[in-house]
């Protein structure tokens, strides 16, 4: 039986964090990670995935509270594992002893040296349906990041405004509000997307996505 698809697809053999392509994550897994829950497409060998939940109670208290956080499934074992997000592109950033601010509905899965938290950006509170809250990454250790429609990488060096759902990850360095462009009352039935941006200020960078992202599924 012959097919270029064969070769195309042929699974890659390296040890961690791996593109496998431009759309799903291997990992060659002998220890423990972190993923998105719902994430595994795939896996072979001993592996076994726990809910994780949103890891310290700090971090639960700020997700009960804001209804935002990180879904996460602690990933162990030995064997290989392949994740996907809705077929968005998936990218690796390595942090060096260095801090990431991430958009959590980004986030694909991250290695356990990696220290996380939910923290909140300033801004107009309630009157923002996303991205007020988003996960800080601290230490040394590879992240994989999801962006649905490929990125753009911005110089931050002057006052920069991005969408709140199309910032995939900032440095943390940079000061960063909510701000709004429209009048209160031309915003009611509108979403985030429209009237409020994220507003970074400072020197560093901003990964921004070429989408407001996927619309949320509703039930029924």
């Amino acid at each position: 039986m012959r097919s270029e698809l064969f070769q195309q697809a042929q699974e890659t053999r390296q040890p961690g964090m791996h593109p496998q392509n431009r759309k799903m994550l291997r990992v060659g897994l002998n220890g423990e990670f972190y993923a998105r829950q719902g994430s595994m497409v795939a896996y072979q060998g001993r592996i076994e995935f726990a809910y994780q939940g949103a890891g310290g109670v700090g971090r639960f208290m700020k997700k009960a509270f804001t209804g935002e956080g990180l879904p996460l499934m602690k990933v162990s074992g030995q064997g290989d594992v392949f994740l996907a997000h809705e077929a968005w592109d998936v990218h690796l950033i390595d942090l060096e002893e260095e801090s990431l601010t991430v958009n959590g509905a980004n986030v694909l899965a991250f290695e356990p040296t990696l220290n996380w938290d939910i923290q909140k950006v300033r801004g107009f509170g309630g009157m923002v349906a996303g991205g007020l809250f988003n996960t800080v990454f601290t230490g040394r250790g590879r992240i994989a990041v999801a962006c649905h429609g490929s990125p753009v990488l911005l110089n931050v060096d002057q006052p920069t405004f991005v969408d709140t759902q199309a910032a995939v990850a900032w440095s943390t360095s940079l000061q960063a509000d909510i701000r709004s462009t429209v009048k209160a009352g031309a915003i009611i039935g509108r979403g985030s997307g429209e009237a409020f941006q994220l507003a970074l200020q400072g020197q560093g960078f901003v990964l921004v996505q070429g989408s407001e992202g996927a619309p949320t599924p509703t039930n029924g």
